[in-house]
């Protein structure tokens, strides 16, 4: 049981850090593709 519970526990980081890489990757897509048409991000 402690071990179904700690990896319960320490999957919520990596599952975190894997949203956040996406964020991050989406933002820097459409940071790339504003300067490509000489547009604003805001």
């Amino acid at each position: 049981m402690g071990t179904i519970l700690a990896a319960y526990v320490l999957v919520w980081p990596l599952i975190s850090a894997v949203v956040l890489a996406v964020i991050v990757l989406a933002f820097l897509k459409d940071l790339k593709a504003a300067k490509a048409d000489h547009r604003d991000m805001v």
